[in-house]
């Protein structure tokens, strides 16, 4: 009998230090502060001593992006502090955020790999990144297979995908598999994903022979992993406020596990060393992301798929802002809590890290319709291999009223613009933020404001402090 230690970090979104997390006690909300990946260090250190030679850790993405200290540095300032962590292999989504050639260049300073089977360079079909790494714990030959997020050159924007293409990788997994156990002679075989937990539920109902499948993007806080078709299945959270542990015992194949999401809070321990590094990292921001820019009456978060108070503010200052008849943004998940009170500038930098300039259009009553049931479908399509979005896209000025359980493109029942019906045939005025929020496809007369979204954000809190931005019942289902 041999024992191995999985530990998994996924969709830390960048988030170097502790802050506020979002929890549910029975029907309420409650934040409390957690994260950090001086403590997330000091869990992996304490584990590795433990079980010295048997532990394994991996990171499914979503990490050089999401915060003002990593993206103004362009995922430079996560360098140090990731291989201070002894990754054995990551795969990617929000790291092409950089565009993949710079992408690429962090790569190659990283001391582990990054893996994918499904990232190909346009011009030559040849795969971007290796698609697989082998590693040795306690006796046992380990292959790690990688699978990037497929939506990056689907709706993301398009510099994210310069150069290159995606697939799903469930047509190459099953090639992987099968050369890793016939070719490579491992033990186990480790698939870490960014497709989103359906999708990975579905990739192991297709795919057997996968011992481990450490899922991400979704931020799905799984407390008990789940086996499919003889695979274990975990995801851990989001924003490094968990990690998971998967505690496996293998003889011929896994014949017993135990599974723990853990989360990282003040109970832990800072590791010294990385604890420096985030404070070299920080410290030439520190003094201006503290700034106090208002308050808020209401606890901003992302934790619901149909709206969110976080987004909602967000779109009332980009309707005080351009006068437009609505508002849209996209569904992200990402984006640490702000409790009730003050709003500081580091909180508009995590609301929305990339600062898009604020844009407007024409958009017919047809095209609304179209570009909703679209979205609807890509959050709750039946096949989750067509379930590309994050949650659903974030309106203002509108109310829809749709049947979660209908097919494509008959979702919607009711449509109304403040308050009157839609009509098709009428060109309505709306503002936006990225791609994302009105996809380039939809709409005419596309301009961008002289304007960002963090000074919109910024001009409407000092305004109106303390502002509100409670949820409005602008899509409901059912």
């Amino acid at each position: 009998m041999t024992k191995v230690t999985i530990l998994q970090i996924n969709d830390s979104h960048g988030y170097l230090e502790s802050h506020p997390e979002f929890y549910w006690k029975g029907s309420k909300e409650i934040y409390r502060n957690a994260g950090g990946y001086a403590r997330i260090a000091s869990l992996f250190n304490q584990i590795r001593e433990e079980q010295p030679g048997n532990v394994i850790a991996l990171d499914n993405g979503d990490t050089i992006h999401g915060t003002f200290p990593v993206v103004s540095s362009r995922g430079e300032a996560m360098v140090s502090i990731l291989n201070a962590l002894n990754l054995d292999g990551m795969t990617a989504h929000w790291e092409f955020a950089y565009g993949p050639d710079h992408f690429k260049r962090i790569v190659e300073k990283l001391d582990y790999p990054m893996l994918a089977i499904n990232c190909y360079d346009e011009n030559t079909d040849d795969l971007v990144f290796p698609p697989y790494h082998v590693v040795k714990r306690g006796g046992l030959r380990i292959g790690i297979i990688g699978i990037a997020a497929t939506i990056v050159d689907k709706t993301m924007p398009a510099h994210f995908s310069e150069g290159i293409y995606l697939t799903m990788g469930n047509e190459e997994l099953p090639l992987y598999v099968t050369h890793l156990k016939e070719e490579e002679s491992v033990d186990l075989v480790i698939v870490v994903s960014h497709l989103g937990y359906p999708q990975e539920l579905k990739l192991a109902q297709e795919v057997p022979g996968i011992d481990v499948l450490l899922s991400g993007h979704t931020h799905n806080r799984v407390y008990e992993a789940v086996v499919v078709n003889g695979t274990i299945v975990i995801q851990s959270g989001c924003h490094g406020s968990f990690i998971g542990r998967l505690d496996l015992t293998v003889n011929g194949k896994v014949q017993h596990f135990r599974h723990e999401l853990i989360t990282i809070d003040d109970s832990i321990p800072p590791d010294p060393e990385v604890e420096a590094l985030i404070n070299t990292a920080v410290a030439p921001y520190k003094d201006t992301l503290r700034a106090k820019v208002g308050e808020t009456r209401t606890a901003l978060n992302r934790n619901r798929v149909m709206e969110a108070t976080m987004d909602n503010l967000l779109l009332q200052a980009l309707l005080k802002t351009s006068g437009a008849e609505l508002a849209f943004s996209n569904g992200w998940r990402y984006g640490a809590p702000v409790p009730a009170g003050v709003i500081t500038l580091n909180d508009l930098w995590n609301i929305i890290p990339t600062n898009p300039p604020v844009s407007l259009c024409e958009i017919t009553g047809e095209e609304l319709w179209e570009m909703m049931e679209e979205n609807l479908e890509r959050a709750f399509s039946r096949d989750p291999y067509n379930q590309m979005g994050g949650y659903v896209k974030r309106c203002m000025g509108l109310n829809i009223y749709f049947k979660v359980e209908n097919p494509n493109k008959n979702r919607i029942q009711e449509f109304f613009v403040n308050g009157k019906r839609l009509e098709k045939s009428k060109t309505y005025t709306a503002c936006f933020v990225t791609t994302q929020g009105i996809p380039e496809r939809y709409g005419e007369n596309r301009q961008h404001l002289d304007v960002s979204a963090i000074d919109v954000l910024q001009e409407y809190i000092e305004d109106y402090s303390p502002v509100t931005a409670e949820l409005q019942g602008t899509v409901v289902p059912i």
